[in-house]
Formats: C-alpha cells, sequence, structure tokens
C-alpha cells in the first residue's frame, strides 16, 4: 500500500507525533510518498492536524478521487477519524483494510471572474463597518426571498457541521442528497434556515451597487464588490471520505458534538 502524508503543521509538537505516525506505518510495510502531487499515485492521502488541514489535502487532491484520511493532533477534528493516540489502531485498519469511504458532494461557486470549490460551505459576509447585505436568493430560477442580514451562507451536508451549524443551521446526513442556506444574524425572525435538494442551481446577488463584502469558500476568502452574481451548485466531482472501523456520522456527532449516548 502506497500513502502520502499531508501536513500543513512544523511546529516540534507535530513533527513529534508525525514521526511515530511514519515510524508505524514504514514497520507494517506500508511505502510513504513524500512531496507527493496529483496525479501521483497513492492509495489513501492522510491528513494529519485538524479539520482545517484536512479541507486544506481536499483541495489539493481536487478529482483526482483519492480517498483522504483525518487523523486529529488538533482540536474538535470533525472530519478527522483518529486521534493522537489511535495510531496503532489507524494502522491496524489500513492493513486490514477494516474502514468505510464515504462520498462527500462538493459546491462549485461561479461568480464574474472565477470558480471555486468547497467541501463545506460557501458565505457571503459584509465586511467590517459596512451596512447590511441584502442578498436576493434564487433556486432554480425562482425566487426565494431577499435576505437582510450580515451574510449568508450555502452548506453541504460537511459543512452543516461547522459555519451553518455555528448560525443555527441544521446537521444533514451525509447522503442526503442536500444544501441548507443559513442566514448569517438575519434582521428578520421569519427568515430560517432553508433545505434544497443539491441538484439545485441557487444564485445569490447583492443589488446595492457599493456593496462590499466577502466570499468565502471553505479556507478561501476574497472580497467582491458592487451588483455581482455567485452562482452555488453541486460539482461534477465528489471527495472521498475514510471512516476506520465500527466509525460513521453519527458516531462523529454523538462524540464529537458530545451528544447523550
Amino acid at each position: 500500500m502506497k500513502v502520502t502524508l499531508y501536513t500543513r503543521n512544523n511546529t516540534p509538537e507535530y513533527n513529534e507525533g508525525l514521526q511515530v505516525l511514519r515510524n508505524a506505518l514504514q514497520d507494517s510495510g506500508i511505502t510513504i510518498v513524500d512531496n507527493w502531487n496529483p496525479p501521483q499515485p497513492v492509495e489513501i492521502v492522510i491528513s494529519v492536524g485538524g479539520d482545517g488541514t484536512l479541507l486544506s489535502a481536499v483541495h489539493k487532491i481536487g478529482k483526482c478521487g483519492i480517498p483522504v484520511l483525518g487523523i486529529n493532533f488538533g482540536h474538535l477534528g470533525f472530519l478527522t477519524t483518529a486521534g493522537r493516540d489511535d495510531i496503532q489502531l489507524l494502522v491496524d485498519c489500513l492493513i486490514n483494510k477494516h474502514y468505510s469511504v464515504e462520498k462527500r458532494s462538493i459546491l462549485q461557486v461561479n461568480t464574474d471572474n472565477q470558480t471555486l470549490y468547497a467541501l463545506n460551505e460557501v458565505y457571503l459576509h459584509r465586511v467590517e463597518h459596512s451596512p447590511l447585505l441584502h442578498t436576493q436568493v434564487e433556486v432554480d430560477n425562482f425566487q426565494v426571498a431577499t435576505y437582510s442580514a450580515d451574510g449568508l451562507i450555502v452548506a453541504t451536508p460537511t459543512g452543516s457541521t461547522a459555519y451553518s451549524l455555528s448560525c443555527g443551521g441544521p446537521i444533514l446526513a451525509p447522503g442526503s442528497g442536500s444544501l441548507v442556506i443559513t442566514p448569517i444574524a438575519a434582521h428578520t425572525l421569519t427568515l430560517r434556515p432553508l433545505v434544497v435538494s443539491d441538484n439545485s442551481h441557487i444564485r445569490l446577488r447583492n443589488y446595492e451597487p457599493d456593496a462590499l463584502c466577502t466570499l468565502g469558500a471553505d479556507s478561501f476568502v476574497t472580497t467582491i464588490s458592487g451588483p455581482q452574481t455567485v452562482l452555488v451548485s453541486k460539482a461534477d466531482y465528489d471527495v472521498s471520505i475514510i471512516r476506520l472501523a465500527n466509525q460513521n456520522f453519527y458516531t462523529a456527532i454523538r462524540n464529537k458534538l458530545m451528544w447523550g449516548r
């Protein structure tokens, strides 16, 4: 088996844990490909860090279809499947193929001058000291509403446990075929999160000529101004996330979000 290790950290604590992981993999006969770049063939990309590192790994993998396995050296690590103390368990599961692969949808985001991709979410947010955003939302060419709010999030099921959840959005199970549109600090209490099909084509537009806001797609953030249109739809590829034996989405929300057992 050939794997590669992906990390964005270079602290002594991370490097120590990374070396323990490297030793355990190599002692089990697993080949580690260093300085990996797609489409160089490997069977698994092991992301070492937190959810942010895994998101970065997903963007590097792109359309290659290589599954990613996250080991958490960070904090919450909702997308990761193992912790610092689970290295031997991880290696044993890889050797014995005791793991499952979950398919996760990706968002494609088109603006007037760029195309972005997001595993978690795309969002618009007013810049500091700027006026309220008035974002007109259309789904499949049907007008939904104009959201008067600090911003707006369109999240995948994967991203439904991230920014959207902190703004009151629902948790969507992977494979539900859904997206959620969640306002950020809406100024009308009746404007609530809306769940739509992930086959929908969503149009976001602020008509004010002096509108200035940030556009985020996962960890990528840029600034857009004026009455630009942002188109959001499901991309033509998905991402494969590995879960170790006996783990799944529901064990993750139960353990990571500390729900009742």
